[in-house]
């Protein structure tokens, strides 16, 4: 929606309309506060067959859903929802989107009916000045965040929403703008990036799909250079991700993927603790490293 018709539809709400959508949105940020900051994750997605198989990497994301509480509400950031702007979900029931072809059946059976948040996505909508942040009713949940949150919440009872990826903006502007959502780990929300820091899909050596671990020499090298550069805490290296040579060129052949490691990094401050998970190849090209923060 664009905002100056947005701006005329909440100008033509009642006074008392008005008035109860501050009070949930009171009334959500109340229940939302926590005592502990919660974690944040980057998580490497990978195939979206990891929503129905059981293997090293959907073991990972069991285990680390099990090392902290509960979340009252979720954020995703996706590689797979790309937008001209920002937007955030703000359905109640957000649809299971199977933004993918040419897999199983038993895949596209696969439905996630997590509840959404209206009141999640205005206080999103609210803590954000660093653009105009536009309330989206039309997307849903991509396997880029039901594939990989099913196996922390299989029984979808986690509200959900889901935040767009501005295409048009530089790795900087997304660190900036994910800054502004720190005040939600202190309200019980768990905060996801869920990309691949390396995605080379062009480069996939599909007669090693089923080797376990391999990789290029280059996709081996961007790797650990990307996870040298996390655990020293050098965002601005990681930023800066097309000063660092044909390796990183070749892991990156396209910025959304690797994005969502942005937004997670983003809200690391100095107590954080890193614990790295996944971390391993798969088709030489691609990389499920994972990230916990905190």
């Amino acid at each position: 929606m664009e905002r100056k018709k947005f701006v005329k539809i909440m100008a033509g709400l009642s006074l008392t309309g008005v008035a109860m959508k501050a009070n949930s949105l009171y009334k959500f940020s109340s229940e939302l506060e926590a005592t502990e900051k919660f974690p944040v994750l980057f998580l490497g997605h990978g195939s979206p067959m990891n929503a129905i198989e059981d293997n090293e990497f959907v073991q990972g994301f069991k285990k680390i859903g099990q090392t902290f509480e509960k979340p009252k509400a979720i954020l995703v950031v996706s590689a797979h929802w790309e937008t001209r702007g920002t937007f955030v979900t703000a359905m109640e029931h957000p649809t299971t989107i199977h933004d993918f072809g040419g897999f199983p059946q038993a895949l596209f059976d696969v439905q996630y009916p997590a509840p959404g948040s209206p009141e999640l996505a205005g206080e999103t909508q609210t803590l954000i000045s660093k653009t105009d942040v536009y309330l989206d009713d039309k997307w849903g949940l991509d396997h880029g965040s039901w594939s990989v949150v099913k196996h922390l919440y299989p029984n979808a009872d986690v509200p959900i929403i889901q935040m767009s990826i501005d295409y048009t903006q530089p790795a900087s502007y997304h660190y900036e703008l994910a800054q502004q959502l720190a005040a939600l780990r202190q309200k019980g929300v768990l905060i996801i990036g869920s990309g691949n820091m390396v995605h080379n899909l062009r480069m996939v050596a599909w007669d090693k799909l089923n080797t376990a671990g391999y990789a290029y020499e280059w996709a081996s090298i961007a790797n650990e250079k990307m996870k040298n550069f996390i655990q020293d805490g050098d965002h601005q290296a990681l930023i800066n991700f097309r000063q660092q040579g044909k390796e990183f060129d070749l892991a990156i052949p396209t910025p959304e993927h690797y994005l969502p490691l942005i937004y997670s990094l983003a809200l690391q401050d100095k107590k954080d603790d890193l614990f790295l998970f996944n971390d391993n190849s798969v088709a030489g090209s691609l990389t499920m490293t994972s990230v916990k923060i905190g």
